[in-house]
């Protein structure tokens, strides 16, 4: 690894250990660049605004669930529709941060963040709706091709909700409660998997 991606790598690290912490609201550069070696100007060097940061912090966490999702399909010969949906649940229960990211406003976070930077983070997208795809033609060989790709177009929307039903603050419930409204809180398996398997048929 390169000196300048070892410094990018410590960067979004940083953001990382504060997204865990803080809303996007809440963190700036400044406070990024307090949890790196360096100053806050070396930061420019590498990434031109916050959203770029979070742009490769997104890039980084759907990296690490598309290696999730081929380990799903080297390790398994079959698959039923059940195992399957509880295995990608469990995946995506472990992405809690990619969850949180996929919560945001994603037009802000691309509209402010230059070209390069993004042709990047779809990469890494498309290579999880890729890794996807080739679960479900492995495991499921009786869906045809239509049947596949009206999962996956079904399916990544999906996972945008599921952060704000699973993840309530108190405030939240407060609300709820105030409102009148009996709401039952699921967890983000108990979400993810039970959208899986509707969405498999």
């Amino acid at each position: 690894m390169s000196h300048s991606d070892l410094r990018k790598e410590e960067i979004v690290h940083a953001c990382k250990e504060l997204y865990d912490k803080y809303n996007f609201k809440d963190i700036t550069i400044k406070l990024i660049s307090e949890q790196t070696s360096f100053s806050r100007p070396s930061i420019y060097n590498y990434f031109e605004t916050k959203e770029e940061i979070f742009l490769a912090l997104f890039q980084r966490e759907y990296e690490e669930w598309s290696e999730a999702i081929d380990k799903i399909r080297d390790d398994n010969d079959t698959l039923t529709k059940d195992k399957f949906a509880s295995l990608l649940a469990h995946t995506i229960e472990e992405r809690e941060r990619l969850l949180k990211l996929l919560s945001m406003n994603m037009y802000d976070l691309e509209e402010n963040s230059r070209m390069e930077r993004l042709i990047e983070f779809k990469e890494a997208y498309g290579n999880a709706v890729h890794s996807v795809k080739l679960c479900v033609n492995k495991f499921f060989k009786d869906m045809n091709d239509e049947e596949v790709m009206k999962f996956i177009y079904s399916f990544f929307p999906f996972m945008f909700g599921i952060y704000p039903y699973a993840i309530v603050t108190k405030k939240q419930k407060e609300a709820m409660e105030k409102a009148g409204i009996n709401y039952k809180y699921h967890s983000i398996y108990e979400i993810a998997y039970t959208g899986i398997k509707k969405l498999l048929g």
